[in-house]
């Protein structure tokens, strides 16, 4: 196993870390030191998310297996943080369910693709919206950690409508990302 999949397969094991940490802070409110904690694993899981891809196309390490292995630890983690946002009710259940059917959609289009030979990697609409899913976590554990803490409460309604909006967009770009990746898909079928 070369070195970005080892980086990749560290994401997915932190991954457990932080939603069993996101729930201890929950009952733990204002503990900076838990929040700290939460935030350099979160931004740790974000900065290997760059680093293996980094290192994979420049060292020439791009692999079928780290072409399926990134997405899915990008998909845990992710996903991870917005069912943490959703459990302490700044993500909208809606919204989950739009990205967790998207996340589920392209893990068949995925499968489907790899039986018939094709390991399909990241497209640029989905590295887009890897970029609204990165930035609307981002926005959502600040005004988590504003919350938790209890600090910038007159800054509450404005968080909560920029959150909101952040979410929206993360979920538009979601459905997007899949729409390009059916086509993908079809294409491929009609080449048959």
């Amino acid at each position: 196993m070369n070195l970005p999949n080892k980086i990749t397969i560290s994401r997915i094991i932190s991954t457990p870390v932080f939603l069993g940490l996101f729930l201890f802070i929950k009952s733990h409110p204002g503990n900076i030191v838990l929040l700290s904690l939460l935030w350099l694993l979160y931004l740790a899981g974000e900065f290997s998310d760059i680093l293996d891809g980094y290192i994979a196309r420049k060292y020439n390490l791009v692999s079928d297996v780290g072409k399926l292995l990134d997405p899915f630890a990008d998909v845990i983690s992710r996903v991870t943080m917005f069912l943490c946002l959703t459990h302490v009710g700044m993500m909208p259940v809606w919204i989950f369910a739009i990205i967790i059917y998207r996340e589920l959609g392209i893990t068949f289009l995925r499968m489907m693709m790899l039986g018939k030979g094709k390991a399909q990697g990241a497209r640029i609409g989905g590295k887009l919206k890897a970029w609204f899913y990165f930035f609307s976590g981002f926005i959502g554990l600040i005004y988590y950690t504003m919350l938790n803490v209890g600090i910038g409460s007159n800054s509450y309604p404005l968080m909560n409508g920029v959150t909101l909006v952040v979410f929206i967009l993360a979920a538009l770009s979601s459905v997007l990302s899949f729409i390009d990746y059916f086509r993908v898909f079809l294409k491929m079928q009609s080449s048959k």
